[in-house]
């Protein structure tokens, strides 16, 4: 399993990166922040992955957007590990090297158009879809953290949103929740148009059966796509292609064990590590 997780949270072939250089400059996010630990924890990332992307699935202008454009369907793994390296950038990253990256992709999405199978014409810069998957990524890597890893406070939930507030800005999300509070209204607003799809149960299928991990490690995996699928809170937790697809009884506890464990692993020269030392080059504290 460790080997795995260490392939998942390297860089993909062509975008190496030295998160410990240039010593001293701070992040976007906050070294004493609550993001800071949340993305240190593979098992949570995971998961929060996971649960991200089938709440921008259930979207339906986000879901023809991430389908037909952002690569799930041809290369799963590699589509993960880039999705990761630019989370690891956006919280651990120099502010100047996760500024650029972020203007990068907003380049590339700009190119992003095209049209629902209803008829209705999106754009990956619209703003109101910036804002949700924005705040369903938030969501989703703070949820598996609070359920699989430690219970977080009412302040290190609000902390969570708005320590991404600066990122969400540069990517054109000004609209994204800086709250928990302000997130459950989001959700609120949104509810009515949030669908099932086939595209929802595909997306679990290939997280599922794609071999991110060795075949003896292939249960695990599995294991680790219905803790995502049981922490969508509703109204999509109850669509056809979710429904009964959590955990089964006494699965949450092995989750837990797994993400609590996950932490003491000797993964290496993660962007964490390097980005601690980083920092603690010159005693810098990033904040924002």
């Amino acid at each position: 399993m460790l080997e795995p997780i260490r392939e998942l949270l390297r860089p993909p072939p062509g975008m190496a990166f030295d998160f410990s250089q240039p010593a001293g400059e701070p992040a976007l996010a906050p070294r004493d922040g609550i993001a800071w630990q949340v993305f240190a924890n593979p098992v949570a990332m995971f998961i929060g992955g996971v649960a991200a992307v089938l709440l921008e699935l259930s979207e339906p202008s986000v879901r023809s957007g991430v389908w037909d454009h952002g690569g799930f369907r041809h290369d799963p793994i590699m589509r993960l590990r880039r999705t990761g390296f630019a989370a690891m950038m956006t919280v651990y990253g120099p502010r100047s090297a996760a500024e650029k990256m972020i203007a990068r992709v907003v380049r590339m999405h700009d190119r992003v158009t095209g049209t629902t199978p209803t008829g209705l014409p999106y754009r990956a810069n619209d703003p109101r879809l910036l804002d949700w998957v924005q705040a369903t990524a938030t969501f989703g890597f703070a949820e598996a953290y609070h359920r699989y890893v430690r219970p977080l406070s009412a302040l290190e939930k609000d902390a969570a949103f708005a320590e991404g507030e600066t990122a969400a800005r540069l990517y054109g999300a000004l609209g994204a929740p800086c709250s928990w509070t302000a997130w459950e209204a989001m959700l609120a607003a949104n509810a009515s148009a949030l669908e099932g799809s086939a595209i929802l149960a595909d997306f679990l299928r290939i997280m599922a059966e794609t071999p991110f991990v060795p075949g003896p490690m292939r249960p695990v995996q599995r294991l680790l796509v219905r803790a995502a699928v049981e922490i969508v809170p509703e109204p999509v937790r109850s669509l056809p292609q979710l429904h009964r697809r959590g955990l089964r009884p006494g699965e949450a506890a092995l989750v837990r064990a797994l993400a609590r464990s996950s932490a003491l692993l000797p993964l290496g020269d993660t962007p964490a590590a390097q980005a601690v030392r980083r920092l603690s080059a010159s005693g810098t504290r990033s904040r924002t």
